[in-house]
């Protein structure tokens, strides 16, 4: 079996490329940025007692986009032509069904 000596050579490699040696910060963070999130929703302290959140200028016209194509695609979905190949064949066979049954009755 192989030793795993040069397996902690080379993750220990790797880990020294990744991680600054004079800090021990990861190098996919800058100055500012926080390590360990504060256990809130989206890393947002609540607002104080008595006072509301303040909406960004994004969120107003992301939610009237995102009700509206909601809306059309609900309306626009349900409201589609049935184009299954099912439904045609079904359709087809009862035209024809009605074309023998014309056709019987001329007979009698």
């Amino acid at each position: 079996m192989a030793s795993t000596k040069p397996l902690a050579a080379i993750s220990a490699a790797i880990r020294r490329r990744y991680m600054s040696s004079s800090s021990g910060v990861s190098r996919w963070t800058s100055p500012g940025h926080e390590e360990r999130p504060k256990g809130y929703l989206f890393n947002r302290t609540p607002p104080h007692p008595g006072e509301s959140r303040k909406w960004e200028d994004w969120e107003l016209p992301c939610y009237i986009t995102s009700f509206l194509t909601i809306v059309i695609l609900g309306v626009g979905l349900n409201a589609k032509p049935d184009l299954t190949i099912e439904t045609w064949a079904h359709q087809k066979a009862l035209e024809r069904l009605e074309i023998e049954q014309g056709q019987t009755a001329d007979a009698d």
